[in-house]
C-alpha cells in the first residue's frame, strides 16, 4: 500500500511515494518535481526506524503520562504570564511544522496569550525576502512559478547554491537547457559550487557585494535605454531616488572587474525573459532585505515580473517556511499575510477567532528571543520542531541562554537533541510520514503531507498537543479541533474573511472542503478563491499591494567594505544532508559523501598557516571556537572560509560552526548574518589522528572526535593535542569493555598502529592510528565489520588482490566512489551520461551531476567534494 505525500526537506516541496516498508519513489505527476527526487528524499525510508525516538512525555528526565505532562505545561506558561505578563513567555517553532501545526501555535500566542512572542527557524531562511517582499509589493508575496525557470532565456542565480540545496530544481534548469543549449545562467556567489558547472558565466562577487551589483545594473540599465517607463511610470513609485541611489554607487564595490560587470549587465539589459532566483547568500546577511530590494528594484525598472519566464524569484530553504508566512508564523506578522501593526487587521483577526485579546506590537525575532532568554525576561519558554541550539549564531550562547530559562518546555520526534538535553519537559511528536496536513512550497503550491506510518508510541501531532495545552490554560472551546483537516478549514476561512483588506493570500475556496476532499487535496497554488479562478503569477497588471496600489523602489546604499584582517567565514549545506541531521543522519549512505565537519580553505591561505589537506584547523570568534577538518581548495577565494552548518554537540565534539558565528543581523528583518562570521583560523597541532570503524555505538572522546552512521554501524575520525593514548584504552573509552580478542599491529617505522577487536569470531572495531591524517580505503574497513575476516586483512586499509578501492564517495544514491569514477574516465568514459552507464552514478536522483561533470573537465580537473 503506498501514499502520495511531500517531502520533508527544503522548499521545492517535491512529491513522493511511501510505502511502510520504507520504499520511496518520486511521484511523477506532482508538479513540482514530476518524480524526480534528490539524495534525501531517496534515503526518506531509512530515517522513519524508531532508534533514538521520544515516545512519551518526560518531566525532568522521567517518563510521565501525558496528563500530567500537559497539566503542568499549562501552569507554568499561566503562572509565568500572570506574573510577569504575556511577553515573558515564547513560543520558537519551525519550517518542518505542518500549516495546521503552525496556525494553532500562532493563534494560541497572538489571541489568547496575547503577545507576540513566537518566531521560527523561518526566521534564519527567509526573513529578508519577506521584508523585501513587503518593501517592494506591500505583500510578502512571490511573482512566480517553477514554469518560469523552465520558460527563461537567462536565468541569474544569486547567492544560491542549487544544485546541493534545491537539487530538484537544479535538474529542472538543466533540462531546460539541454532542451534549449541558448538558455544562459549565471552564477553570482563568492564560492564556486557544484551549480557554477552549469552556469554560462559564474560571477566570484565580494561578501555582502549583491547591492552594489544590482544597483550598478540599475544604472546600466537607465543609461542604455532599458527601463520600461511606461510601466515605472504607471505601477511605481520611488524610482528616481532609487535611481539617483544607483548612480551613487560604484559597481567595483561588489568585488568583480569591470570585464565581468560589461558582460553581466549586457545579458541582463538585452533578455526580456529573465529571472533572478537568490536563496541564502542573499537573505542570512546584515544588509539582506537591501539585497532582495536591489534585486526587485531592476526587475520594478523593467516590468520583467509576473509573466510567463520572468521575475524574481526566492527559493526558500524549509518545506513549510511559506505555510508558517501564511498563517503569520513569524513574530512580525498576522495570519493570512496581514499586519500586527494594523489595528483593523487586529481587530479582524481577534474578532475571527473570538479571542480574549490579541498582541498589538511585534514580539521578539528569533535572536532578539534568545538574548531575552539569556538575560531572564521569558520565564517559559517552547521549542517546537527545531534545534536553536545548533542553528542559529553564536550557538553556545543560545544554549547558554535556554539553560537559563526557568522552565522550557521541547517538542520534538527524538529523545536527544543539543535542545531537548536543556529541556525541563519533552513531549513527543508525531513524525513526518505518521501525522497528516498540509506544506506550502517556494512557488505557493500547497500539497499534502499524509500518514502512511502507524504513530508509535505516545507520540501526538503538534496542533493537538498545542490545542490540548490551550485547553489546559482555559481555551478548550476555541481549540476544540478533532483533527488537522478542522484546522485547515479555519485556516481558509479566515482567509475568506480577510478578503476585504485585499490581500494576496485567498484560499477561501477551500474552506468548505469535506474531510474526504481534504484527504484527497491534490497540490493545488494560491491563490485559491471561492469564486473564480485565481492568478498563476502576480503583478504583470501593475497590481500591486500597498495602498495607493502601487510597487516601491527603494534607494539603497551599498555596504561599506570590512577590513579586518580576519577570515571571512561562509557557512551553507552538504549536498546529502540537512539542518543538524537529525533525520539524515540516520541514513548511512547520506553520511557517505561528506562524514565530518570541513572547511575549505584557500590553498595559499592553508600554505600561510601550515595547514596541510586534511589536517584540522581551528576557527575562533574570540570566544568559542571549532574543529574541522582542512580542505584547501580554489573553490573559495583568499580570505575567505566556507563551513557547513550541520554537526552537532552530538556527533562532533567541536563541529558546532554556528558557535564562531557572531550574532549581526539585519535591521528591517531581524535575519542573523549567518553567512559573514568573522574568524581566526590556526592549524590544530595534532599530536596523532585515528579512525574507527565500530559495530556499536561510539562514545565522543578527546579533542577531536566525529562520528557518523555506516550500513555495518558507526564510524569516527578523531584526533588529539596531547601524546598519543593507548591503542586499547582508547578503543575501551569509545566503545565500551573489549569482551572479545583483540588483535594489535605496530609499525615503529611509521609510528602507526591498528587494533581489530573480535566477538563470536567476527570484526566488531577496527582502530588506525597515526601521527599523520589516517589514509586507507575507509569503505573497505567499514565493509569488514560484521565479517569472518582475519584481523591482517580488515588491517591493511586496502582491499587485497584484484578487489578494487572505489575511493571517496561521490553518488551516495548508488555507492560509487571517486576511484571508481576516475577508472571508469580512464576506460574511455567520456561523458557524465556514459559515466552513468558505466557505474550507475547519477542515475538516480541525479545530485551529483555536477561533481561527475566536474571530474571529466579538462586538465587541472578540480576537486570534487569527495576528496
Amino acid at each position: 500500500m503506498s501514499t502520495c505525500t511531500t517531502c520533508p526537506y527544503c522548499g521545492v516541496g517535491c512529491g513522493v511515494i511511501a510505502s511502510p516498508d520504507g520504499t520511496i519513489k518520486g511521484d511523477a505527476k506532482h508538479p513540482a518535481n514530476f518524480g524526480r527526487l534528490c539524495s534525501k528524499g531517496s534515503a526518506l525510508g531509512e530515517t522513519i526506524d524508531l532508534d533514538g525516538r521520544l515516545l512519551a512525555p518526560t518531566v525532568g528526565g522521567i517518563e510521565t503520562g501525558w496528563d500530567e505532562a500537559i497539566g503542568l505545561v499549562a501552569r507554568k506558561f499561566s503562572e509565568a504570564i500572570r506574573d510577569y505578563g504575556p511577553e515573558s513567555v515564547a513560543f520558537y517553532g519551525s519550517g518542518q511544522l505542518l500549516t495546521e501545526d503552525y496556525y494553532v501555535a500562532n493563534k494560541l500566542m497572538k489571541g489568547f496569550i496575547g503577545a507576540a512572542n513566537i518566531d521560527t527557524n523561518s526566521r534564519l531562511c527567509m526573513a529578508s525576502s519577506v521584508a523585501g517582499h513587503k518593501r517592494a509589493f506591500g505583500t510578502d508575496t512571490v511573482p512566480g512559478t517553477y514554469e518560469d525557470l523552465e520558460g527563461a532565456d537567462l536565468i541569474v542565480l544569486v547567492g544560491s547554491n542549487l544544485a546541493w540545496c534545491h537539487p530538484v530544481l537544479h535538474q529542472r534548469i538543466a533540462a531546460a537547457k539541454e532542451a534549449r543549449p541558448e538558455m544562459r545562467i549565471v552564477n553570482v556567489d563568492p564560492r564556486r559550487t557544484a551549480t557554477s558547472q552549469l552556469a554560462d558565466l559564474h560571477l566570484s562577487i565580494a561578501p555582502d557585494g549583491d547591492v552594489a551589483l544590482f544597483n550598478g545594473l540599475l544604472a546600466h540599465l537607465a543609461t542604455t535605454g532599458r527601463v520600461n517607463r511606461d510601466y515605472v511610470d504607471a505601477h511605481v513609485n520611488g524610482f528616481e531616488p532609487a535611481l539617483a541611489a544607483a548612480y551613487a554607487t560604484d559597481a567595483a564595490a561588489s568585488g568583480l572587474s569591470a570585464d565581468e560587470l560589461a558582460i553581466f549587465y549586457s545579458m541582463w539589459a538585452g533578455t526580456e525573459k529573465v529571472v533572478t532566483v537568490y536563496s541564502q547568500g542573499v537573505n542570512q546577511s546584515s544588509c539582506g532585505t537591501d539585497k532582495v530590494n536591489a534585486i526587485l528594484n531592476c526587475h520594478l525598472a523593467t516590468g520583467r515580473i509576473g509573466r510567463a519566464g520572468m521575475g524574481p524569484f526566492s527559493v526558500t530553504g524549509q518545506p513549510n517556511a511559506m505555510g508558517g508566512r501564511e498563517v503569520g508564523g513569524l513574530a512580525n506578522m498576522l495570519a493570512s499575510h496581514l499586519d500586527i501593526e494594523n489595528a483593523e487587521h487586529r481587530a479582524a483577526v481577534r474578532a475571527f477567532w473570538g479571542s480574549p485579546t490579541i498582541c498589538d506590537v511585534p514580539g521578539l525575532k528569533a535572536v532578539d528571543l534568545f538574548k531575552a532568554c539569556a538575560d531572564g525576561r521569558i520565564k517559559a519558554l517552547w521549542v517546537m520542531s527545531t534545534n536553536p541550539a545548533v542553528s542559529l549564531p553564536d550557538a553556545q550562547g543560545v544554549a547558554d541562554a535556554i539553560a537559563n530559562v526557568p522552565f522550557t518546555v521541547v517538542s520534538d520526534i527524538m529523545a536527544r537533541t543539543d535542545t531537548s538535553d536543556l529541556a525541563d519537559v519533552l513531549l513527543p511528536a508525531a513524525g513526518w510520514g505518521e501525522k497528516s496536513g498540509t506544506v506550502t512550497n517556494s512557488e505557493r503550491r500547497i500539497s499534502r503531507q499524509r500518514a502512511f506510518l502507524p504513530v508509535p508510541g505516545q507520540a501526538r501531532p503538534d496542533w493537538k498537543i498545542i490545542s490540548d495545552v490551550a485547553a489546559a490554560m482555559g481555551w478548550a472551546e476555541a481549540f476544540d479541533y478533532k483533527s488537522p483537516a478542522d484546522v485547515f478549514r479555519e485556516h481558509a476561512a479566515l482567509s475568506a474573511a480577510m478578503r476585504p483588506f485585499e490581500r494576496d493570500f485567498d484560499i477561501s475556496g477551500l474552506a468548505k472542503l469535506s474531510d474526504a476532499d481534504y484527504d484527497a487535496l491534490a497540490p493545488v497554488q494560491w491563490p485559491v478563491p471561492a469564486e473564480g479562478k485565481g492568478q498563476t503569477r502576480f503583478f504583470a497588471d501593475g497590481s500591486f499591494y500597498h495602498a495607493d496600489g502601487k510597487a516601491r523602489m527603494l534607494p539603497l546604499t551599498a555596504p561599506a567594505p570590512v577590513a579586518s584582517g580576519q577570515f571571512h567565514l561562509n557557512t551553507g549545506r552538504n549536498r546529502d544532508q540537512w539542518h543538524t541531521m537529525t533525520r539524515t543522519g540516520k541514513a548511512p549512505r547520506l553520511g557517505t559523501h561528506l562524514a565530518e565537519p570541513y572547511v575549505e580553505i584557500h590553498p595559499a591561505d592553508a600554505a600561510a598557516l601550515n595547514l596541510d589537506t586534511a589536517e584540522l584547523c581551528v576557527l575562533s570568534d574570540g570566544n568559542n571556537s571549532a574543529i574541522l577538518r582542512s580542505l584547501p581548495t580554489d573553490r573559495v577565494a583568499r580570505g575567505n572560509l566556507f563551513a557547513p552548518m550541520h554537526w552537532t554537540r552530538q556527533r562532533a565534539t567541536k563541529g558546532t560552526v554556528n558557535a564562531v558565528v557572531q550574532t549581526g543581523t539585519d535591521p528591517v528583518s531581524g535575519q542573523p548574518a549567518l553567512k559573514f562570521g568573522r574568524v581566526s583560523a590556526r592549524r590544530f597541532g595534532a599530536d596523532w589522528y585515528g579512525f574507527l570503524a565500530s559495530q556499536n555505538d561510539i562514545s565522543m572522546s578527546g579533542d577531536y572526535c566525529a562520528v557518523a552512521r555506516t550500513d555495518t554501524g558507526w564510524q569516527a575520525e578523531l584526533a588529539g593535542a596531547s601524546s598519543r593514548p593507548d591503542a586499547e584504552t582508547l578503543l575501551s573509552k569509545l566503545i565500551g569493555p573489549l569482551n572479545g580478542s583483540i588483535s594489535v599491529f605496530s609499525d615503529a617505522a611509521t609510528e602507526t598502529q591498528r587494533i581489530a577487536h573480535r566477538m563470536d569470531g567476527r570484526l566488531t572495531a577496527l582502530l588506525f592510528l597515526s601521527p599523520k591524517p589516517v589514509q586507507l580505503s575507509r569503505a573497505h574497513a567499514i565493509s569488514a565489520i560484521g565479517q569472518d575476516r582475519p584481523a591482517v586483512s580488515a588491517l591493511a586499509g586496502r582491499a587485497a588482490g584484484a578487489q578494487a578501492d572505489p575511493g571517496p564517495t561521490v553518488c551516495a544514491c548508488m555507492s560509487v566512489g571517486l576511484n571508481d569514477l576516475k577508472r571508469a574516465i580512464a576506460d574511455g568514459s567520456a561523458t557524465v551520461e556514459a559515466l552513468g552507464d558505466c557505474t550507475g552514478a547519477g542515475t538516480n536522483c541525479g545530485a551529483c551531476k555536477p561533481e561527475l561533470q566536474g571530474l571529466l573537465l579538462p586538465a587541472p580537473t578540480p576537486a570534487v567534494a569527495a576528496e
